[in-house]
């Protein structure tokens, strides 16, 4: 990554759609997650490597913004974030299945190595300009999800007020802002390509470990 990334932050539940197809609740306030750095992996045309042997492993779509300077009290998303791109949030699903009945935080489901899959980054051309634009993932030339900021349950700017009010936010840190319906499982050499608008931002092949 040609970026110097500090915290990674995630939020879950964050389209309305895609939580009922889980079948999970509409959260009251931001739920949020993190990813170790380590779990970083370039999306730059090549291969991304995904654990095997740990059951499905789903793809999740997401708008990622950088945040370009620290939180201040009463600071605005444009005056914070300095550059967009696009990721994937992987999952293994059936590990964090596991976890939540056992109550477990989901790290080994989130974190593993190759779970934040991250596109370059692009100036960020303001939160009424992103709002206007929808993102896409295609896996094998087709499309399988498709998010409008419009349809987020919680706003960039309720977003990043939160995770600063709670964790703390600086310049260096990105932000996952959550993933639209339509996630689904990974199968060893399926091609994933991201577009933001009609234009490509990145595309990679899966390799599912054995």
């Amino acid at each position: 990554m040609n970026e110097s990334i500090r915290n990674i932050y995630c939020v879950g539940r964050n389209y309305g759609r895609h939580a009922a197809e889980l079948g999970n609740d509409i959260p009251e306030e931001p739920m949020i997650f993190t990813k170790p750095t380590h779990a970083l992996a370039a999306i730059d045309g090549g291969e991304i490597e995904l654990p095997g042997g740990r059951g499905e492993v789903r793809y999740e779509a997401e708008l990622v913004l950088r945040v370009g300077q620290p939180y201040e009290h009463g600071i605005t998303v444009d005056e914070l974030v300095d550059k967009v791109a696009l990721g994937i949030d992987f999952t293994l699903r059936d590990v964090q299945s596991a976890l939540k009945k056992k109550g477990y935080p989901w790290l080994p489901a989130k974190g593993f190595k190759g779970s934040a899959a991250l596109t370059g980054f692009h100036p960020f051309p303001g939160f009424g300009l992103v709002k206007q634009v929808e993102y896409a993932l295609h896996r094998n030339g087709l499309e399988v999800q498709r998010g409008n900021l419009n349809d987020m349950i919680f706003d960039l700017q309720v977003i990043v007020d939160y995770i600063a009010a709670h964790y703390g936010l600086g310049e260096g840190d990105v932000i996952y802002t959550g993933t639209p319906a339509g996630v689904g499982a990974v199968n060893d050499g399926d091609r994933f390509e991201l577009f933001w608008g009609e234009q490509a931002f990145g595309a990679f092949t899966a390799r599912i470990g054995k």
